[in-house]
This record gives structure tokens, sequence and C-alpha cells, in this order.
């Protein structure tokens, strides 16, 4: 590879650790060291919760965390991004597995992976900052009262073979498991959860609550041998060290239905990863590269399944954790990794003891730390159709899936978006004898419109949406002018759809020897009709600057008729 071969691949891929190491030095090296430490030791608890909850074996967090935690630090596009399995994703990897298996699940993440690659790669990262707020507060608190009901059963310690992925059909096995009520398991799971919840906020820095409850919780269940379920007796342990290299059974045939499950987890890793990289960039007052960021994500889950792991994206809770303790590049996140496989590698055999009550517990409490739950009290004050993308959006999430949810909210607030541009724009009838704010008395002299000539002031965006309304308002006037002028001075921009109905205007005009005049047109509505071949259909003569050329070119061209 020469060296131009090697500059353009650099524009393309271009991971922010190679810039964080080019002032390094044993000071940075040591706070994020301590950063690194610290934030795997508080990933730990988590990773396991979250695989156990998507249905997977709790190593397929522990994997997914080391080696996506690795690739994500190392080639993104963040200087403290911490990637891995997050709560985002329990409810989709739940529902892979229930519908489609665990090794559909592998290729799911796999061509997720592809995707996302593909979404660095032409840019799209830097899109991805336009979805309507009140839609991802939708999907995350729908998401987060998901994870919240995952958790019941091991809380309660309800006994049920498994949880249905349906909401409806998930409500009625747990209230059918109700009288499997298991009371120590509950004030396990309870105390957990109150401990961690009233957990000094001094102390957090140092020993992270989610670790010193699970610590404590497995000590009290292995020194007392209390009849919990744990790790051990659900999943018999966790294994020391790395899986093996293996590539995944998958038929062409498989993968047409695994598009959608596959785009979803890509979509949702992408604006997950991207929040918390903004996130980040807010506490430490720097700017991510999105792109980059998206194609390190890609990678991580390209890599991971092959390993036996699961999803994995940017962990908004672990990145903040990381920037608080300190971190100032990419090399905590990858001394987090490692911090992760040395704790498999030398205390697997203690995770045997690790009850799921905690687990649970940690999980309730994640899930109610990630929702904006007082959006709700303040969704009076919203924008109506604000309001409505948010609701709609949390209740299909909730009550079907993320991928529809999504789907809906994108569709309502589009059209949402479309009727509000309509709104802001407008086509009226210009009453030139009625002086303007800009007008003085010599100006309006010269602007009287003679007989025979109309004006329309254009205003806002002309697009799709409000095409039909220039051509009704048109129609109104029960006598067709013999020159119509339209006055485009405050049109800022235009669409196809607007460009298509002018030249079907200026037809019908030619078809009965009557005349159309463009008056003033900014700068992209002029490009856009230059470029279509407007110009030369109705005469670059009828094209003109202002409304004082218009009206000396209407004037002129009665005259020729007259003649």
């Amino acid at each position: 590879m020469n060296n131009s071969q090697l500059v353009k691949l650099s524009h393309y891929f271009r991971p922010r650790l190679i810039d964080a190491l080019r002032d390094y030095n044993k000071s940075r090296f040591s706070t994020d060291l301590i950063a690194g430490i610290t934030v795997g030791v508080v990933a730990l608890p988590l990773a396991i919760a979250f695989a156990i909850a998507s249905g997977a074996k709790p190593e397929a967090g522990i994997f997914t965390a080391i080696i996506a935690g690795f690739l994500i630090s190392a080639l993104g596009g963040s200087r403290v991004q911490i990637g891995g399995p997050t709560g985002a994703f329990i409810v989709i990897v739940y529902g892979i597995i229930a519908q489609y298996g665990y090794a559909n699940l592998i290729i799911c993440t796999i061509m997720a992976g592809a995707m996302l690659i593909a979404m660095g790669a032409f840019k799209l990262g830097s899109l991805l900052k336009y979805f309507p707020r009140p839609l991802i507060i939708g999907f995350t608190n729908g998401i987060a009262v998901l994870i919240a009901l995952s958790e019941i059963k091991d809380f309660f310690g309800l006994k049920t073979d498994s949880l249905p992925a349906e909401f409806f059909h998930k409500i009625a096995a747990l209230a059918h498991a109700l009288p499997t009520f298991d009371l120590l398991t509950f004030g396990l799971a309870a105390v957990t959860a109150l401990f961690i919840w009233f957990y000094p906020k001094a102390w957090a820095a140092r020993f992270p609550s989610p670790i010193v409850a699970l610590a404590l919780g497995t000590a009290l269940v292995a020194l007392m041998h209390l009849p919990v379920e744990t790790i051990g007796t659900r999943f018999g342990g966790i294994p020391q060290g790395l899986p093996a290299f293996s590539i995944p059974d998958f038929s062409i045939d498989t993968l047409r239905y695994l598009i959608m499950p596959a785009f979803t987890i890509a979509l949702l890793g992408a604006i997950e990863s991207l929040l918390s990289a903004a996130v980040a960039d807010g506490m430490i007052d720097d700017k991510h590269d999105p792109n980059q960021e998206l194609m390190a994500q890609g990678i991580a889950n390209i890599v991971t399944p092959f390993f036996g792991g699961i999803p994995a994206t940017g962990a908004i809770a672990r990145t903040a954790t990381n920037v608080r303790s300190g971190a100032s590049s990419p090399v905590s996140g990858i001394v987090h990794a490692l911090t992760l496989l040395l704790i498999i590698l030398v205390a697997a055999p203690l995770a045997q003891y690790i009850p799921l009550a905690s687990l649970a517990a940690i999980l309730l409490i994640v899930s109610i730390n990630m929702g904006e739950w007082d959006v709700f009290k303040r969704l009076k004050t919203y924008p109506r159709h604000d309001a409505v993308v948010l609701l709609v959006t949390f209740s299909f999430t909730v009550i079907f899936d993320l991928t529809v949810a999504v789907e809906v909210g994108l569709l309502l607030a589009a059209i949402f978006f479309i009727r509000n541009m309509t709104e802001l724009s407008h086509v009226k009838l210009s009453e030139e004898h009625t002086a303007m704010p800009e007008d003085g008395e010599a100006t309006l002299a010269r602007k009287m419109a003679p007989p025979g000539v109309l004006i329309y002031r254009l205003y806002g965006a002309l697009f799709f949406g409000i095409a039909d309304k220039l051509e009704s308002v048109l129609h109104q006037q029960h006598t067709e002018p013999e020159v119509l002028i339209l006055n485009m001075a405050e049109v800022i921009s235009m669409d196809a759809s607007a460009m298509h109905v002018l030249e079907d205007l200026h037809a019908k005009l030619a078809r009965r020897k009557k005349h159309l005049i463009l008056c003033g047109p900014h700068t992209q509505p002029y490009f856009l009709m230059h470029q279509a071949g407007l110009f030369e259909k109705i005469g670059k003569e009828n094209v003109v600057a202002n409304l004082d050329d218009a009206l000396k070119r209407a004037r002129h061209l009665l005259t020729v008729r007259a003649a």
C-alpha cells in the first residue's frame, strides 16, 4: 500500500487512539489505569446481568465486554467511550433468541456490524443526531419498562420455565407464576436494591455501589448457604478464559429473515453509541467523530460473535464512570477490557455463588436510572405533536417491539414536520396598492400592477407538502391573468414537486398565450430551476431580479399583446 492509499484510508478510518497517544505521558497513563480498572470492576456485574436478562449465558456478557470493549476503545472516534453489552439491547436480544435461536442471534449481530460499518463509511453518523428527541425518549423509557418487567421473575423468585417475548403473554406468564413467590429471594433482592439506591455518593467514586452490593450478596449466599438461585445453580458457573474462535452455521435462506432484526440492532447500536459519545463530549469538552465511532462499533459487532458474544454499543453509565474516574484517552477503555479479562482468569470460580436476585436488583436500578420519567409530568408543556410522538413510541416499544416503535415514531415525526413546514409556507395575492413597511410612496407608484397582471407573494419553503396549496390558491381567481408574477423573494428553498407545479403553470398559461414571470428567486431555488432547464422553458427574460423589473416586463408583454 503506497502513501497516497494510506492517506486516503486515514480519511475514512482514523481512530482517536492515534491522536491521543501523540502527547501521552506517564501521568496520563496513571489516571487512565485507575479509571480503566474502576470501570472494569463496575462493568462486571452489569455485563453478567445484561447477558442473563437477554436470555444468554452470563459469560456471553463478559466476553462481549472484553472483546467489544477493547475494539471500541482502540478503534473508536471518542476519547473516553466505553463499549459493551447494554440494557437497551436486552429486549431485542431476548426477542431474537426466543424467535430465531442463539445461533441466529450471532448471525444478526454480524450483519448489524456490517451495517454499522456501512453507516460510518457513508458518513451517516452525523445524520443520526437529527432523530427527534421525543422519539429517543419514548423508546428509551419503553426499553426501561421492559427491562424492569423482565427482572420481576428473578426479583421475586418466581418459578417459570421461560418468559415469552410478547408483552401481554409475558404479563400473563408472570401472573400465572405469582403463587411460586419466594420470600427469601425477594428479601435478598429488595435489600440489594435499597442498598444501591441509598448508597452514599461520596463512596461511589472509589467503591461503586453495584460491585459492593453484588460482593455482599454473593458472600451472604456462599457463607450462609442460602437456598436461592445463583449463576452456579442455573448456568453451572462461568468458564475461565476466553472461548475459542468459531464460525457460526448459517444458510442464505435464513439471512432474509434476519435483515430486520439485524437492522434493529444496528440502528439502536448507532443511536445508543452516539448518544453516549455526545454525553461524554459534554463532560470533557471534546468532539467525537461519529462516523469513526460507527465503524468501530461495526467491527466490534462483527468480531465479538465469533467468540460467543452478544451485541455491543456505547454504554452511557460506564462511559460517565470512566470520565469521572479521570480518563483522558482510549487507553482507559483498553485497560477496562483487560481488567475484565484478568477477573475471569483469576476469579471465575467464585461467580457460581452470585445470586440472580442481586443481579435482578442491579438491573432494576439500571432501568429506573435510564428512563427520563419526569418527561411525563411535563408533557402538557410540550407541543402536541411532540407529545404524540413520545407517547406512541413509548407505547409501541412496550406493547410491540422497538422496530415497529421507531418506524411508527419516525413516520409520525415526518408527518408532523411536513405539516408544520406547510403551515409556515404561504402563497397569497399581493395587494400592491397597500403600503408595505419597506415601501415608500414613490416605490408604490412604480409597483402599481396594471390591469391583467396578478402578483402573488410566496413565503417559506416550496416543497411537495405545499405544492397543491400553490395550485389551489391560483385556481381561486375566477379570471386568469394575462401576466402572472410570482414574487419569490421570500422563498428560502424549493424541491422538484414545487418546480413541477411551476412548469405546469407555465404550460397552462402558454397554451392560452399568457405569461409567467418569476421575480427575485434566491440561491437554492435559482440553481434548482436553472439546472432543471425551467428558465429555458419560460424564457430567461421572464426571470428577473426584483418587482420593479417584473412589472416593467409585464407592461412590455401587455404592449406587445395589444399591438
